[in-house]
């Protein structure tokens, strides 16, 4: 039975430190596509007045259509918006010695940055998938009047 009061959700923004890497499983014919994301943090340190940029690697797995979508648009250094669960796997390595890792199961993924950038404002699963989901006119920023008639420089 499903504990109603637990949830698994990750969402991240950050770079590809690799192109996607896309095979198919072979009982399937399914594809699976595995990258790795970056993620950076300032860490102000008050010692020394100064900060640092730390940056936190992570593990992304896409399944399916999102997995070739994935092949197709990401690339080295594109910066995306990750949407996903997080999963441990675990398995025995070849000394015999209990190892494990902690991905993230892709549920949506969408493209950020310039479009120039590798076609930046798409994105591929979830309920957000599309460009097209308000028509033009709403996504238009409104004539905002402040009550003065002085004009404004910029």
């Amino acid at each position: 039975m499903r504990d109603v009061n637990s949830f698994n959700r990750v969402i991240l923004i950050g770079r590809l430190g690799q192109n996607p890497e896309l095979r198919y499983i072979p009982q399937s014919d399914r594809a699976v596509a595995n990258f790795s994301l970056a993620t950076n943090e300032r860490a102000f340190n008050p010692g020394g007045g100064e900060s640092e940029i730390k940056t936190e690697w992570h593990r992304i797995v896409s399944w399916g259509k999102q997995a070739e979508f994935c092949e197709k648009y990401l690339v080295k250094g594109k910066q995306v918006l990750v949407e996903g669960r997080l999963r441990t796997e675990k398995w025995q390595d070849r000394d015999g010695n209990q190892r494990s890792t902690t991905k993230v199961h892709a549920i949506s993924i969408t493209l950020l940055g310039r479009r120039d950038d590798a076609g930046g404002g798409e994105s591929f699963g979830g309920p957000s998938a599309g460009t097209g989901d308000f028509p033009a006119e709403s996504r238009a920023m409104p004539d905002v009047k402040s009550g003065d008639d002085d004009d404004v420089p910029f």
